[in-house]
């Protein structure tokens, strides 16, 4: 019962703050971002990419283009064997809605999702031959949504079942991003 009640309140914020924020951008010259982590791996966790895809096209919809959305992917199920759809995904059983067409620009897919790479993503703390599609260029004018699925618990989150991030590196990398002026206050 609790879990069907948190659900709806948990989307229904979220729209408020997609909402807000699509707001927040047309009253001044500032540029959005958004960086959407899907952290799950295996077909058991096909929702947790469906997630993240409808949050991707959520932020297309609201005018924030594929250049400031970075987009990472722990897996592939489009392409998995199990997926009786080939090449699609759907966050639904009725198939409206094949989420990952020919439009889904993913900067980071398979292993490249990683505690580590995250944290390059939101610090700037890149290789010099990081290419630019997958850096966070944002500035003391930016705005920054940052959307998280998959397994974890209090405190923590799980990458591809193999490592953690915990809500001290989450806060030490928001820290980082405050002293270098990466988003707006």
């Amino acid at each position: 019962m609790r879990r069907t009640l948190i659900i709806p309140a948990l989307l229904l914020l979220c729209c408020a703050c997609i909402t807000t924020f699509a707001a927040r951008s047309s009253t001044s010259r500032i540029n959005n971002w958004a960086v959407i982590v899907c952290t799950s791996r295996f077909w058991f966790n096909y929702r947790h990419v469906a997630n993240a895809l409808s949050f991707y096209h959520s932020v297309k919809r609201l005018g924030i283009p594929d250049s400031n959305i970075i987009l990472m992917l722990a897996d592939d199920m489009a392409c998995n064997s199990r997926n009786s759809r080939p090449g699609s995904i759907y966050n639904n059983a009725d198939h409206n809605i094949n989420l990952y067409g020919e439009d889904v620009v993913v900067d980071y897919r398979g292993y490249e999702v990683s505690v580590e790479a995250f944290i390059r993503v939101l610090t700037g703390r890149h290789p010099d031959d990081t290419p630019r599609s997958k850096r966070l260029l944002t500035d003391e004018n930016s705005n920054i949504l940052v959307y998280m699925t998959g397994h974890g618990g209090d405190n923590f989150l799980k990458f591809q079942d193999t490592e953690e991030i915990h809500t001290v590196d989450l806060g030490d990398g928001f820290a980082q991003m405050w002293q270098k002026q990466r988003y707006r206050s």
